[in-house]
């Protein structure tokens, strides 16, 4: 999570350090979250502002579509496929409680099914 005031550049620093494409964007003064993505902060270096000056309020979405903790992959997956999205904020009540990436997604599933082509492809080796 990043406050609204965290410039691009600081967002790009910590979303890089922790590994991931999206932070969730949170104001203790506003009800709401918004979300600000790699995306966001390309576009807008692309545009040619100032990563150092623009702040992540300017920059991030704000009309979102939230995910219960209880909504199963496919359910999720099926939502950022509808929105046209890759990112989908957890909430349980009012509290944020996580964001799910469609790179969570594939991992999970691909995990699921490692495995079974694992062997397959052993198989193949010998041949």
């Amino acid at each position: 999570m990043i406050g609204p005031a965290h410039t691009l550049r600081e967002a790009a620093r910590m979303m890089a350090a922790r590994g991931v494409g999206a932070a969730v964007v949170v104001d203790p003064e506003h009800s709401g979250v918004g979300i600000l993505t790699e995306r966001d902060i390309l576009n807008s270096v692309a545009a040619g502002e100032d990563p150092d000056t623009e702040i992540a309020a300017q920059h991030c979405t704000q009309d979102l579509v939230f995910a219960a903790g209880d909504w199963t992959l496919e359910n999720a997956a099926a939502a950022m496929v509808r929105g046209g999205f890759r990112h989908l904020v957890v909430v349980e009540g009012q509290d944020v409680v996580g964001l799910l990436s469609m790179r969570d997604i594939v991992r999970v599933w691909s995990a699921a099914r490692v495995p079974a082509q694992a062997a397959h492809s052993d198989s193949l080796v010998g041949n």
